[in-house]
């Protein structure tokens, strides 16, 4: 079983920026992807990035690419997702989530999830 803390959400202004920290913690895997979903009201959710541990391989949203960056500090089992140029239309709960094997971009591979953290951006 495996454990995930989000932490770092908030309120923040249009073209601000805002960091959000994943902690993991229980059974550690050889190979492991982390991802950042996100869910805006009346929206399904979607991806936003995701990293694999061990290769560095990341994958990004195109919606998002260029102004967020996920990346991850294996010592500390912890995923990071920087969010930068934060615009409206990125307001949402953030869901960080895990599985093993490779970085993939498919919600329903991801077998830990946790439990969210609400980002909320103003005009």
């Amino acid at each position: 079983q495996v454990q995930l803390v989000e932490s770092g959400g908030g309120l923040v202004q249009a073209g601000g920026s805002l960091r959000l920290s994943c902690a993991a913690s229980g059974r550690t895997f050889s190979r492991c992807a982390m991802g950042w979903f996100r869910q805006a009201p009346g929206k399904e959710r979607e991806v936003v990035a995701a990293i694999t541990w061990s290769a560095g391989m990341t994958y990004y949203a195109d919606s998002v690419k260029g102004r967020f960056t996920i990346s991850s500090d294996n010592a500390k089992k912890t995923v990071y997702l920087q969010m930068n140029s934060l615009k409206v239309e990125d307001t949402a709960v953030y869901y960080c989530a895990a599985r093993e094997g490779l970085v993939t971009a498919t919600e329903r591979r991801y077998d830990y999830w946790g439990q969210g953290t609400q980002v909320t951006v103003s005009s």
